[in-house]
């Protein structure tokens, strides 16, 4: 009787198709009923701080768009095309914004100006395959960007890295899995344009891959992994650290090569690998998500929590709900960074595989940075790298306004070579709100306060006025 039953489904759902369980559900197999549209953006920001420096939750994760100076005003201008249709096989977007800025320091009598593009890229989506090249902003991080301290690989702090990107950006599915199944990966390489003292024109190699099972399921569960390098360039100290297709194959396999003594001897170029394990539990109108990210500087690719400095990591959860608009996200974070596999990496001849030094390498010594600002966990610098932290965010709407709220609490110790203690209490409250009568513009003010030994006890204001208006539909 049973296999009857069976016989019978498979012969109904050959028959009646619209029974059938969709092998490989994607968007392009719905109707494409979306159109694409062109937009104009213009932002004006405004800072003013007491202190040396402009509050941690001011300039931190702002892509590098917010100046560490006291004082600072922003003037933005470009016009963005997003992507719009996700049911057709193909989609583009592109985005040109270009930023000027004046920015100094009243007690050191300093005032100078720069510009730079916030935005300059191109994507298309060719059926689940994605083309990205330009400086576009990014963030591999889990849960809410607005809401988390970053991530170890790339986060929100620095200035987005000129690269082109290769893959699959978004969770897709599986095919012949039903949809339980979803990938994304991809590779990405680029070229650090800043000039720092130690190494210019230093080459990035990016490799990410993830895996997320459950689909449609109340519980998911997913992992990812990321592996990225600085690479190539000239060093005042040890000239040219081959720019070619052969150090790039060595850099994407972590060999050893090149002509310096130290990359020759290990590996070439300065690598960071980082895992981040997901679980999910979700309904109609929220979402759960309980992650941990693992940080490895030594080059040595294990499983989370199988490694010596598995006391480091990055511990948070996050929750977002729809139902009620006054709190419509929450999280936590624990950071910490102060194990690095012990306190020695050797001594009297044996090897102890400790003071990991993350972000640090002994050629690249601008380390793990672009412009000055830290690629990833913006918690961290090269010269204080061991931290211990807790993060917490919060945001919502509240009869229009939109509002925002951060506070951490940051233990610091330096590094194992240069040990430094400090501590520092950042909190953030900002709030947004759109006036149509107002021409539709959005009014915002953020108040930001560091209080510690990190950076002193300061305070800060940033005044921001937004406009966004359609140009053409199509």
């Amino acid at each position: 009787m049973n296999k009857r039953y069976i016989i019978v489904l498979l012969l109904s759902s050959i028959a009646f198709p619209a029974f059938a369980w969709d092998w490989w559900p994607l968007p392009m197999a719905n109707p494409d009923t979306c159109q694409d549209y062109l937009y104009g953006v213009g932002e004006i920001s405004s800072v003013f701080s007491s202190g040396n420096t402009s509050p941690y939750f001011i300039r931190a994760n702002q892509y590098g768009n917010i100046s560490a100076e006291p004082m600072s005003g922003n003037i933005s201008l470009g016009v963005i095309k997003p992507a719009t249709r996700p049911n057709r096989w193909f989609d583009y977007d592109f985005g040109l914004v270009l930023t000027g800025r004046v920015q100094g320091n009243p007690q050191l009598h300093t005032v100078f100006g720069t510009g730079y593009f916030r935005e300059f890229y191109a994507h298309v989506r060719l059926y689940i395959i994605d083309i990205t090249a330009g400086i576009h902003p990014v963030h591999y991080g889990v849960g809410d960007e607005q809401l988390s301290s970053g991530s170890w690989i790339v986060s929100s702090n620095a200035h987005p890295i000129p690269r082109i990107t290769v893959g699959i950006d978004n969770w897709t599915a599986f095919p012949g899995l039903f949809g339980y199944a979803e990938i994304k990966g991809g590779v990405s390489v680029g070229i650090l344009s800043d000039h720092n003292p130690y190494v210019t024109h230093t080459k990035w190699h990016h490799l990410f891959a993830g895996l997320q099972l459950g689909g449609k399921l109340p519980i998911n569960v997913s992992y990812e992994l990321h592996h990225a390098a600085q690479w190539g360039g000239y060093s005042a100290k040890y000239g040219d650290l081959e720019n070619n297709f052969s150090s790039l194959y060595n850099v994407v396999l972590g060999r050893s090569g090149g002509t310096a003594a130290n990359e020759f001897l290990n590996m070439q170029g300065n690598h960071i690998i980082g895992q981040t394990l997901c679980l999910t539990a979700k309904g109609k109108q929220w979402c759960v998500d309980a992650y941990w990210q693992s940080i490895n500087d030594d080059g040595q690719l294990t499983f989370m929590g199988c490694t010596q400095n598995k006391k480091d990591g990055l511990w948070g959860i996050h929750a977002q709900q729809t139902a009620w608009p006054y709190i419509s996200g929450l999280t936590y974070e624990f950071i910490h960074t102060t194990d690095q596999s012990g306190t020695f990496h050797d001594r009297d001849g044996m090897i102890f595989g400790g003071n990991d030094n993350y972000y640090n390498n002994i050629i690249y010594q601008q380390g793990w940075t672009y412009h000055g600002l830290t690629i990833g966990m913006s918690l961290l610098t090269p010269d204080n790298n061991r931290v211990c932290a807790h993060f917490v965010g919060i945001k919502g709407d509240i009869f229009g306004f939109q509002y925002r709220a951060l506070y951490n609490h940051v233990e610091n110790y330096g590094t194992y070579t240069a040990p430094c203690r400090s501590h520092n209490n950042g909190m953030l409250v900002e709030v947004f709100k759109q006036v149509p009568k107002c021409w539709n513009m959005e009014f915002g003010l953020s108040l930001a306060g560091d209080w510690g030994t990190q950076y002193g006890n300061h305070f800060g204001a940033q005044i921001t006025i937004r406009k966004k208006g359609l140009i053409l539909t199509y």
